[in-house]
């Protein structure tokens, strides 16, 4: 299949005009806690105890296992009480490649917003590699980002994570209203988006949201070969 080149330049013009999806800030440049009092869930990002999603993928020829898994755990970050969220990718064999701790939470829009991540890789023999791409909001000038609009539609365009040289990831909405089947099963009204990083302009990828489950399927269309489908869901 011929790839899809998106130009880097054009990706970021459609970030840098969409004020929309910028967080309310305080003076001081930090997420206004006041609009997090009454959160809205977003059904294109569940962040519901319990759920739990599996995905089996591969990149470079070697194949993947993830296990993302919304806990009952709370971290507050900027005076926002953040779900963590926990997600584990292994090889083949079940060494662990990648364990991250994501931080999220829905404003009283529904909106939901990134606040950062604990994220380590580790070898084939389980020595841990990196905690490169680590951030979390208001620490060494690392901003908290959107990483679903509460009504995501075309032409939303967004920061989803920002701490200079660590992690900088962007996403625009391209279309709503798919179907789509993967082996997880059937699913409608899905929400298609690109999301890049200005730290590798040249790898651009679809990710593909079904409500009520989130991500169901992603791949690279530009600079990369990875890909990831939903196989199951556990409540």
């Amino acid at each position: 299949m011929r790839k899809l080149i998106i130009p880097a330049i054009a990706l970021a013009a459609a970030v840098g005009g969409a004020s929309s999806a910028l967080p309310r800030r305080s003076a001081a440049g930090a997420v206004d806690p006041a609009s997090f009092t009454h959160p809205v869930a977003n059904p294109y990002f569940p962040l519901t105890p319990g759920l739990v999603l599996r995905y089996r993928g591969s990149e470079d020829g070697e194949h993947f296992r993830e296990v993302v898994r919304v806990t009952a755990r709370h971290l507050t970050i900027q005076g926002v009480r953040t779900t963590i969220v926990h997600d584990v990718v292994r090889r083949a064999d079940g060494s662990i490649a990648e364990k991250t701790a994501d931080f999220y939470a829905a404003d009283n829009t529904g909106k939901v917003w990134y606040f950062g991540e604990n994220t380590a890789t580790y070898d084939e023999d389980g020595t841990l590699e990196s905690h490169e791409g680590s951030w979390r909001a208001g620490v060494h000038g690392a901003v908290a980002g959107t990483i679903m609009p509460a009504h995501p539609r075309p032409t939303d365009a967004y920061r989803q994570e920002f701490l200079r040289g660590q992690a900088e990831d962007q996403a625009w909405i391209v279309s709503r209203g798919a179907r789509l089947r993967v082996p997880a099963g059937r699913f409608t009204h899905v929400v298609r988006s690109f999301e890049w990083s200005r730290l590798e302009p040249r790898v651009v990828s679809v990710k593909l949201y079904a409500p009520g489950v989130g991500i169901v399927a992603e791949r690279d269309v530009a600079g990369g070969n990875e890909r990831f489908v939903l196989v199951s869901i556990s409540r």
